[in-house]
C-alpha cells in the first residue's frame, strides 16, 4: 500500500520544509511538495490538515508496567499533604476489599508535614491489607505492616526502617514482593495502557529499563511480547543485572545496563555524594557496588558485543562508573565506554571526562523543571549553589557527550514535548539547549542510544516513523530569543515550527506511525 500523507508542514533536516511524504511497506519513499508527481502514484490519501509533522519521539527511560499502573491505579502525584495521601490508600483499599494496595507517584518535598506515611498510619488506612507506596523518585517507599511481614529476614537488610519507610536493598526487596501480589493480567493491562498512552503523545519507541530489582524477566518479556503483537511503540528492552550478560541476551534485551543501580535518587538522599546531603549532614547517599565490579560489567558486556550501563545520579557515582569504565579500557588497551550509556547523570563533576569516556547520557530535562531551580527540591537537598550544577545540558553537548531525553516514567510523566521545552527553558538559562538539539536528543538520539542509527529521519529509504501535531505557529517576536530557541542562527527564518516558550500550549498529536503501521490516529 502506498500512502500518501499530504497536507502538511513536514520537518526535514533539508533547508526547505515539505507538505507531504510517500509510504510504502514502511519505508519513506519520498517527500516534497504536493504539486510533485510521486503524488498521483498514490494508493491512499491522508489530509494532515496542516499539522506539523516529524520524527516521532523516543522515550530513552521507562518503566511501563509502573507507569500502566499509576495510569490506570493509584496515583499519589496528586496528593498535597500526607492526609491527602492516607485518604487516597483508605479508598483504594475499600474498594479493593482487602486485597494489597500498590500506589505510587508522592512527594513528601511538597507536603506541610515533609515526612512519608508511617507503617502504622498506613496499616489503619489499609485496613490491615499489605500496602506499597513508591515514593516519586521510586528510589524509596512506604510500606504497611504486613508488606514488611511478607519479606524474611528484611530487618537485617541495608535501608530497612521498622518505621515503614525503605530505601537501598530492602526497598528492592519489597517491590520484588509486592510485584507479585499483581496477577498477569493486571500487568499486561498496565503496560497496554503505558505503550497506548505513549503512541498517544507521538512516541514510537520506549527503552524498557527492567531488572531484578526493578520488575522480572517475565515481565520484560511479556512488555516486549505484546509490543510485538499490537500496533503499539516499539520496546528496546534493557536488564540491569551486574554480570548477567547472557541472562540480558536471552530476554531479548539489547543491553546489560539501563537502571543498574550505582546509586539511588535525590529525593531519598540515597544518590552518592561526595560531600554530605545539606538537609541530612551525617549522609553522603549510597555506592551499591564496588568500583571493580563496575569494570567486570563494563568487560563482559564488551566481550559478548552489548551495551553497558549503569544508574547514576550523584557526583561520587558518576565518579565511580567513569572509573569503572576508564580501569576496564586500561584492560582492553581502548575504549570500554563507546556504544554504552549512563542513566539519568544529573551531577556531573567534569563533563569532559565524561566525553573522553565514550558513554551517553540518558537524561530526563523535566526532572529540572519539576525539582530545580532554587525553591526546589535538589536545592533543599544540596543547598542552591551545588544544585545549579545538576542537570547541565549545554555543558554536557558542548563537551561532545552525546545526549538522549526520556522520562523515567512513571517518575515523571510521559510528555516529550515537556521534555523539550524543559531542556531549552531550564531553570538555570545557562544550561540551555536550542530546541533544535533537544529534539534531536528526544528523537534521533533515543534511536542512537539503541543502536539504531539508520533511524529517526524523515528521509527518502528511512523507516516511516513519525508523528503529526497540531500546534501553534511560531511567529518571531522575540529576536533575541534564538528565534525562540529553534535555531542557534537570531537570523534564521524558521516558518511554521511550534512555538514552544514558556507559557505557550504544547504541541497536541494527532497520528503517530510507526515503520509505516498507525499506532494513534485522532
Amino acid at each position: 500500500m502506498r500512502t500518501l500523507y499530504r497536507n502538511g508542514r513536514v520537518h526535514t533536516r533539508a533547508a526547505r520544509d515539505a507538505s507531504a511524504l510517500l509510504v510504502e511497506d514502511g519505508i519513506i519513499g519520498w517527500l516534497g511538495d504536493e504539486d510533485g508527481a510521486e503524488m498521483q502514484s498514490a494508493q491512499r490519501s491522508v489530509d494532515l490538515a496542516g499539522a506539523f509533522v516529524a520524527p516521532a519521539f523516543v522515550d530513552a527511560h521507562v518503566h511501563a508496567t509502573d507507569t500502566g499502573l499509576a495510569l490506570t491505579g493509584l496515583d499519589l502525584s496528586p496528593t498535597r499533604s500526607l492526609g491527602d495521601a492516607l485518604a487516597a490508600v483508605e479508598r483504594a483499599a475499600r474498594a479493593r476489599d482487602g486485597a494489597a494496595v500498590l500506589g505510587g507517584g508522592w512527594d513528601d518535598s511538597g507536603w506541610p508535614e515533609r515526612r512519608p506515611p508511617s507503617a502504622t498510619e498506613l496499616d489503619r488506612a489499609g485496613g490491615g491489607a499489605p500496602v506499597y507506596l513508591a515514593r516519586v523518585d521510586a528510589h524509596g517507599a512506604a510500606v504497611s505492616s504486613a508488606m514488611l511481614a511478607a519479606v524474611p529476614d528484611l530487618a537485617a537488610t541495608v535501608g530497612f526502617s521498622a518505621d515503614g519507610w525503605l530505601t537501598g536493598p530492602a526497598h528492592d526487596a519489597v517491590r520484588t514482593s509486592a510485584r507479585r501480589l499483581l496477577s498477569a493480567r493486571e500487568i499486561r493491562g498496565a503496560q497496554r495502557a503505558a505503550l497506548r498512552h505513549a503512541a498517544s503523545l507521538g512516541i514510537a519507541c520506549v527503552h524498557e529499563m527492567a531488572g531484578p530489582a526493578i520488575s522480572s524477566e517475565d515481565d520484560l518479556q511479556g512488555l516486549l511480547a505484546l509490543a510485538a503483537e499490537e500496533p503499539l511503540p516499539e520496546v528496546v528492552g534493557y536488564w540491569a543485572e551486574l554480570g548477567a550478560v547472557d541472562k540480558a541476551r536471552e530476554l531479548g534485551a539489547v543491553g546489560a545496563a539501563g537502571d543498574l543501580f550505582c546509586d539511588g535518587s535525590l529525593g531519598s538522599r540515597t544518590a552518592a555524594l561526595s560531600q554530605p546531603y545539606s538537609d541530612r549532614p551525617d549522609t553522603r547517599g549510597l555506592l551499591r557496588h564496588t568500583t571493580e565490579e563496575l569494570a567486570e560489567h563494563v568487560l563482559s558486556c564488551v566481550a559478548a558485543g552489548m551495551q553497558a550501563g549503569f544508574h547514576a545520579i550523584g557526583d561520587a557515582a558518576i565518579d565511580q562508573v567513569l572509573d569503572a569504565v576508564e580501569a576496564a579500557g586500561m584492560r582492553l588497551g581502548r575504549s570500554a565506554g563507546a556504544g554504552s550509556r549512563v542513566e539519568h547523570a544529573e551531577f556531573v563533576g567534569d563533563p569532559q571526562r565524561l566525553a573522553r569516556s565514550g558513554l551517553l547520557a540518558s537524561m530526563q530535562p523535566v526532572f529540572d523543571a519539576t525539582w530545580g531551580g532554587p525553591e526546589g527540591m535538589y536545592a533543599a537537598r544540596l543547598g542552591a549553589a551545588r544544585a545549579q550544577r545538576l542537570n547541565r545540558f549545554a555543558e554536557l553537548a558542548a563537551a561532545g557527550v552525546p545526549l538522549a531525553f526520556g522520562s523515567d516514567a512513571p517518575v515523571t510523566a510521559l510528555g516529550p514535548w515537556a521534555a523539550v521545552r524543559a531542556a531549552a527553558y531550564p531553570s538555570d538559562p545557562g544550561s540551555a539547549l536550542s530546541i533544535r538539539a533537544a529534539f534531536t536528543a528526544h528523537t534521533r538520539a533515543g534511536w542512537r542510544a539503541a543502536g539504531r542509527f539508520e533511524e529517526g529521519l524523515l528521509a527518502p529509504g528511512s523507516p516511516a516513523s513519525f508523528a503529526a501535531w497540531q500546534t501553534g505557529e511560531l511567529t518571531v517576536d522575540a529576536p533575541d530569543d534564538r528565534i525562540a530557541r529553534w535555531s542557534t542562527d537570531p537570523r534564521a527564518a524558521v516558518p511554521g515550527l511550534p512555538d514552544l516558550r514558556p507559557g505557550a500550549p504544547l504541541p497536541s498529536c494527532l497520528l503517530t506511525v510507526r515503520a509505516g503501521t498507525v499506532l494513534f490516529e485522532r
